[in-house]
């Protein structure tokens, strides 16, 4: 069903055209969209009228047509002024808005099916024959990104996102819940996965002239029939929970940069706390003091180096070998070393992961 919102829009620009005020009224006679006042005497007129069998009339100086959906009375469009103009543009006007009814109609049945295809709703073959009927292509390789805000219950993401990108392409862009907003992106042929950030840049640049803050998308593995868009669909959803823990400071993240975080994320609870317990015994990572922390950071970010590491925390070398001495005494571990590198690593980041599933939790 066309909203009243889209009918008001409608109604003002054709208007503004044709100079000429419009009512639409539901079966019942009563308002739904006008440019003018409520008419008087309308309502009755109205009612008549959609139960007659004429598809326009004029009654008591108003030219009245009838608005169809599948044969259906829809709406009653009421053209203010009678004569030969004032008929034609009566008649264009509920042509215009019949074409409307149908478009959104047609975009409501290809969101349906967009949404139970990434819920995996359908069976393969329902999957092939509907977006036959509906004249999507197959075998067109797409990919899905979720895009999630703070402010989303806030604000109207999903029509601004279709108002000012989804207009004039081949893309999807629906909602399977209140939290998140879908894009099944159809790609180019250009180099992946450059293609998909520069449209979630894109996304992100219009929702903040929109006011809209604090905006994070993922996105999967590109699909290349639409039988694996719900696969893609997947991925992203988990791009966008590993990144929360793992990639902070990016409001970008796609499933193939998620590494290691990716399997970390599927692990249980219970091993974590084992595997902890039996890298750093009873001392959690969190109690190391910040400058050990900064240390530890650093030494990864410059690949072990420590000639490199020492100069960028402008200390001396010696110093820096201090501190890693006191770190291997404290948890058996030497950083300089590239198989306890790792193990520090992978550990550091289970934490990470144990934090953040405690504090969803609560």
């Amino acid at each position: 069903m066309i909203s009243n919102q889209i009918l008001q829009t409608t109604v003002d620009g054709l208007k503004a055209i044709a100079r000429v005020e419009l009512c639409v009224v539901d079966t019942e006679g009563k308002d739904v969209a006008s440019t003018t006042g409520h008419m008087p005497g309308i309502t009755k007129a109205a009612r008549e009228f959609a139960m007659g069998p004429a598809d326009s009339q004029e009654i008591q100086g108003y030219q009245y047509f009838k608005i169809y959906d599948e044969q259906q009375v829809e709406y009653v469009l009421i053209a203010c002024g009678t004569g030969e103009d004032v008929y034609m543009i009566g008649k264009m006007v509920a042509f215009q808005i019949q074409n409307l009814i149908v478009a959104y109609k047609e975009r409501f049945d290809k969101d349906n099916f967009i949404k139970n295809l990434l819920l995996d709703n359908l069976l393969l073959v329902d999957i092939y024959s509907r977006a036959k009927k509906l004249h999507i292509a197959t075998d067109v390789k797409r990919v899905a990104m979720i895009i999630e805000a703070e402010e989303y219950k806030d604000s109207n993401i999903l029509e601004i996102v279709r108002t000012h990108y989804g207009a004039a392409n081949k893309d999807f862009i629906t909602a399977v819940d209140e939290k998140d907003v879908i894009v099944v992106k159809e790609l180019e042929d250009s180099e992946f996965p450059k293609e998909a950030e520069k449209t979630a840049e894109s996304i992100i640049s219009i929702l903040d002239k929109e006011g809209i803050k604090d905006v994070r998308i993922s996105f999967g593995t590109p699909a290349g029939e639409i039988k694996e868009v719900s696969r893609s669909y997947k991925e992203a959803k988990m791009a966008l929970d590993v990144g929360k823990i793992f990639f902070e400071d990016r409001n970008v993240v796609a499933y193939s940069e998620l590494g290691i975080g990716r399997l970390i994320y599927q692990l249980p609870i219970p091993l974590c706390k084992m595997f902890i317990k039996e890298i750093f015994g009873g001392k959690n990572p969190d109690e190391f003091d910040e400058e050990t922390l900064t240390t530890i950071d650093k030494f990864f970010e410059n690949s072990l180096n420590v000639s490199e590491t020492s100069r960028q925390l402008f200390i001396h070398r010696n110093t820096l070998v201090y501190r890693l001495d006191k770190l291997q005494k404290t948890t058996g571990l030497d950083l300089r070393v590239y198989d306890d590198a790792i193990t520090f690593k992978i550990a550091l980041m289970v934490v990470k992961y144990m934090k953040y599933m405690e504090s969803i939790e609560y």
